[in-house]
């Protein structure tokens, strides 16, 4: 498939945005349980749910890009009973001005803080569901069409998202900042797992097609090679349903996504965790190469799906 860049956009910054705020949630509830008073928290609490919001927001905005005619945006929330690409246009806003709240209650020193970022935390989990499946349940693409998506859709979200709460909590809540590089490494590397499991996926597809140009155009013969595709050499097909990369492109963006995204985010956690002090740095640079690694492995994600129409215009990939 052809990547398209604002989808690319909208899932890597809502996933960075719903982490953040389970993240969130998590460092108030632990508070809570050890009787540690909240007061302090909440500047770190304030900014990081107004960041998350900014993110989601970002990513909402992404989206309109990838409309045809997005002033009739509205209509994609019809089809909610059926439609996992309506549920998720109806959780994402549901999503942000739950975590608008949960950052104003905040602010206002509300009492119901806990119980409007479990709200928050449960759409960000919701959401989660959605995006993987809007993709998961595309049967006709096998390389989606599996659970490692959404899970690989949470699971790389919530890595960034703690990533990026570490990253805060070292400069607005250094006594949470460890416990969560912690849990931004398990995440990273359970991220990691998933993703490769993916991969190993999608590579014994490759090696086991389902379609052949042969089914693909109902004739048997043994040898079918297309020589021409008329007209002016390319069609609407060919452009939106195929990337274009060299077999050399798509593995160097390969390695990128495994390096950037895991790799490199999962060795600065480390060192930002063997350290007593300095940790502001690592941490930082672990979200900024991380994100941008997600940007790579998303490209990715898309651009490997393998449309059935692909295979009668003799594309492998």
């Amino acid at each position: 498939m052809k990547p398209a860049y604002s989808v690319i956009l909208l899932t890597t910054l809502i996933g960075t945005a719903q982490g953040l705020v389970l993240a969130l949630v998590g460092v108030e509830i632990a508070a809570l349980a050890s009787t540690l008073p909240i007061e302090p928290l909440r500047p770190f609490l304030v900014a990081g749910a107004a960041v998350a919001v900014a993110l989601a927001m970002l990513g909402l905005l992404a989206s309109f890009f990838h409309l045809g005619h997005p002033e009739r945006a509205w209509r994609a929330a019809a089809s909610w009973r059926t439609s996992w690409l309506s549920r998720e246009v109806i959780a994402l806003p549901l999503f942000i001005a739950l975590a608008a709240g949960y950052g104003l209650d905040h602010y206002a020193a509300g009492r119901s803080t806990v119980i409007v970022g479990i709200a928050a935390a449960t759409a960000s989990m919701a959401l989660f569901v959605c995006t993987g499946m809007v993709y998961a349940a595309v049967r006709v693409i096998r390389e989606w069409a599996s659970p490692l998506t959404v899970a690989n859709y949470t699971l790389l979200g919530s890595a960034s998202g703690m990533t990026l709460a570490a990253a805060t909590a070292a400069y607005g809540a250094p006594d949470h900042a460890i416990s969560l590089a912690r849990l931004a490494l398990l995440l990273t590397v359970a991220g990691a797992a998933g993703r490769i499991a993916a991969l190993d996926r999608n590579a014994r597809l490759a090696r086991q097609p389902k379609s052949t140009p042969q089914s693909a155009i109902g004739i048997r013969h043994p040898r079918i090679v297309q020589t021409s595709q008329g007209a002016m050499g390319g069609s609407f097909g060919t452009r939106e349903f195929h990337h274009g990369a060299s077999d050399s492109a798509m593995k160097a963006v390969q390695w990128t996504m495994l390096a950037g995204a895991f790799a490199i985010p999962a060795a600065l956690l480390a060192i930002a965790l063997a350290r007593n002090d300095g940790i502001a740095t690592p941490l930082a640079a672990a979200f900024a190469i991380q994100y941008a690694g997600l940007l790579a492995e998303r490209w990715f994600f898309f651009a490997q799906a393998r449309h059935p129409q692909n295979i009668y215009h003799g594309h492998r990939v």
